[in-house]
């Protein structure tokens, strides 16, 4: 393994490239198959493979076809004063898909899903453009996807009155003007998914 400021990396040949990649195409590909494309043993690979899994380079995970199943990806670039307490404050939240502290003006992309744009917008604005730490957010709306978008996400099974950040949707003005459809984690949720 090796490290690069002080990010542990891992070294991979030609071989574990060629099967992380081979993975990427085929999730479902069978070791005697590797074996095959990659020219070594069943066994060889297997080991490879569990090194892989061991060290976290392969994860599977499963998600579904954003685009597919009709739901709406923002990416949104925030510029804060605390990136990473904003960046906690969504671990728990149904809508958010990732985030990352970055380098530049803006130091933070956050990632959310919804069913309309209307809702993402009603997001950032209330829990991101309103936040005092917030200097700058500039939301994106994707419109289209090179690769076919898998994500995994936090599909909310039972409602509660409250939502994991703690609101009650009844008394947000984005959910009683319409502009918002609620959190699919709350009772109060008028969307579908």
């Amino acid at each position: 393994m090796g490290q690069s400021g002080g990010i542990c990396s891992i070294d991979l040949d030609e071989k574990d490239r060629i099967i992380v990649s081979l993975f990427e195409k085929n999730p479902d590909i069978s070791q005697a198959e590797i074996a095959e494309q990659v020219g070594l043993s069943q066994p060889t690979v297997g080991a490879r493979i569990s090194k892989l899994k061991q060290s976290g380079v392969i994860s599977m995970v499963a998600g579904m076809s954003l685009m597919k199943v009709g739901l709406k990806l923002a990416k949104v670039d925030v510029t804060a004063k605390n990136s990473v307490e904003l960046l906690n404050k969504f671990k728990a939240c149904p809508y958010f898909l990732n985030g990352f502290v970055v380098s530049g003006r803006e130091n933070l992309c956050l990632f959310f899903v919804a069913e309309d744009a209307s809702t993402l917008d009603a997001i950032v604005d209330k829990h991101i453009r309103s936040d005092p730490s917030v200097v700058e957010a500039d939301l994106g709306i994707v419109m289209s996807s090179v690769n076919e978008m898998i994500q995994p996400l936090r599909l909310s099974v039972e409602k509660g009155e409250k939502t994991p950040c703690g609101l009650n949707c009844v008394e947000c003005g984005y959910y009683t003007s319409g502009r918002c459809l609620g959190c699919c984690a709350s009772k109060a949720y008028k969307g579908s998914f």
